[in-house]
């Protein structure tokens, strides 16, 4: 749940000669594979702004892990991940951090906004929030054009390119829920001997939770 946990995790990995990987299972999906592709390759130029959104309301229940400050409960850091994990992914780490929350009377945040400044006028705007339904879509907004990944853009979803002349929406027909890809990847890297993941890497884990671990010191919240 935080920065010196997963130093630790890894550590002992190391020390006991084990593969280890964070399982951030949108790194695997196609759709987020085909948007880094186009966005490695500037097919629309270079990111300007990124929107990304999380939120449903879930069923009020203090007592339950979501509501669960131990167990890592709150709306950053349930679902918040996957939106910093989404600008983290498509333009690395940012230069300077704004957040502002609101929290439920046991000190879990409700919802969470934040502000990512990389330079040049370049942000992601991120929310999460138990408090309503959002559209939970992650939009990339670039040069010469839109790539936006539709509801909900952390699990499997279609992807949709708009340009000045076209607007076109690519499906990935993903017959599973989606976890099957990073068990696939994992599988291969146990077969091939390997500890560490090429994809999601020790140093993306420790730069992802380092990033929640700022936004949580902003705001007070404490795990």
């Amino acid at each position: 749940m935080n920065l010196s946990e997963v130093v630790k995790m890894i550590a002992t990995a190391k020390a006991n000669n084990t593969l280890l990987m964070e399982a951030m299972w949108t790194y695997f999906l196609p759709h987020y594979q085909f948007v880094l592709h186009h966005i490695k390759e500037e097919t629309f130029g270079k990111i300007l702004k990124i929107e990304a959104d999380f939120g449903f309301k879930p069923e009020i229940d203090l007592s339950s892990r979501v509501f669960n400050k131990s167990l890592g409960g709150g709306s950053l850091l349930d679902i918040g991940i996957y939106r910093i994990f989404a600008a983290l992914s498509a333009l690395g780490e940012p230069i300077h951090i704004e957040s502002k929350a609101t929290f439920y009377d046991n000190e879990v945040d409700s919802s969470c906004l934040m502000l990512f400044s990389y330079g040049n006028g370049v942000e992601a705007h991120l929310k999460s929030t138990f408090l309503e339904n959002s559209t939970t879509e992650a939009i990339f907004h670039c040069e010469r054009g839109i790539i936006k990944i539709n509801s909900r853009f952390h699990g499997p979803s279609d992807v949709t390119l708009i340009s000045e002349d076209k607007e076109e929406t690519i499906e990935f027909n993903c017959d599973t829920h989606g976890y099957s890809f990073e068990m696939l990847h994992f599988s291969a890297l146990l077969r091939n001997n390997k500890k560490e993941s090429d994809v999601m890497t020790f140093d993306f884990s420790r730069k992802l939770i380092m990033l929640l671990d700022t936004v949580r010191s902003q705001r007070g919240l404490n795990y």
